[in-house]
């Protein structure tokens, strides 16, 4: 897909980060979007700022995780339009602490909106892309798909089950002109690290969580990045795309040095080590 002009896109997570910086790029060239989230307030300012530029959107507050909201959500679209162009699942929350430290509340909320919302958007609205016979989808995944930290045993699940299952319906949906891709992220500064659950001892107060932030306001790769990097994954019909350096990096060390990998894996993130 190369021309972006009228297309109808969907995007989850589009209230902030890297979904509302998607959200902008898709409007600047020319398409028409769906904007969805939890968060109203920063629907509303996505909204916004779209709007002020002559761009067009309609909302939809939605939890991605619940099948009746999403159900509810695939209707109003296809009542309006008879299938997207774009879908990206972007969706997610962030979470760190050691396994036996994570209770199963904080894996089932996780799991609900960084997997099964995936599942769902792909769900209930490839049919009629199918039945258009065009469009593509965009999974949002993270380079902790790549490199999983010990400390990060329930997102390094998540987004490699969603890298996964990108994979396999890339090859599902292919004969039906419909192109997937996963796009995987390494260290951006979007508000899913100030947001994210910390649990067991880095959970016992903020120091972690507010040295992961700081961290990542130094490193200071912004999601406007990331957004042109999932445009060039439409454009290119790329199947697997990091984005930042240290993704890249994460992606080849584990196709060639998968023992460093492991290695990596086990010591302790410098701004995780709690005091």
């Amino acid at each position: 897909m190369k021309n972006f002009n009228n297309k109808i896109a969907l995007i989850t997570g589009a209230g902030s980060g890297i979904g509302q910086a998607t959200a902008l790029e898709l409007s600047r060239r020319g398409s028409e979007l769906w904007l969805v989230d939890i968060n109203e307030a920063g629907l509303e300012d996505t909204a916004k700022q779209i709007q002020a530029s002559g761009g067009r959107c309609h909302t939809r507050v939605c939890n991605v995780g619940s099948s009746t909201d999403m159900k509810k959500l695939a209707k109003r679209v296809h009542d309006t339009h008879p299938a997207l162009d774009i879908l990206i699942n972007n969706a997610g929350i962030g979470v760190a602490g050691r396994f036996v430290d994570t209770s199963l509340k904080t894996w089932n909320k996780v799991l609900d909106v960084n997997v099964k919302g995936v599942m769902l958007g792909c769900h209930l609205f490839a049919p009629n892309m199918i039945k258009q016979g065009s469009g593509h989808i965009v999974n949002v995944a993270s380079a902790a798909a790549f490199i999983a930290a010990k400390d990060m045993p329930v997102y390094s699940m998540s987004k490699s089950a969603v890298l996964g299952f990108s994979e396999s319906l890339r090859a599902d949906l292919h004969e039906y002109g419909i192109g997937v891709s996963a796009v995987c992220p390494g260290i951006i500064n979007t508000p899913i690290v100030a947001n994210s659950v910390f649990e067991g001892k880095i959970g016992q107060s903020d120091t972690v969580k507010n040295k992961a932030v700081e961290f990542y306001k130094k490193r200071n790769y912004t999601a406007d990045k990331v957004a042109l990097g999932i445009i060039d994954a439409i454009e290119h019909n790329l199947a697997v795309r990091p984005i930042s350096p240290e993704a890249w990096a994460m992606y080849w060390a584990k196709r060639w040095v998968p023992g460093v990998v492991d290695w990596l894996g086990r010591k302790d993130i410098p701004f995780m080590a709690a005091d």
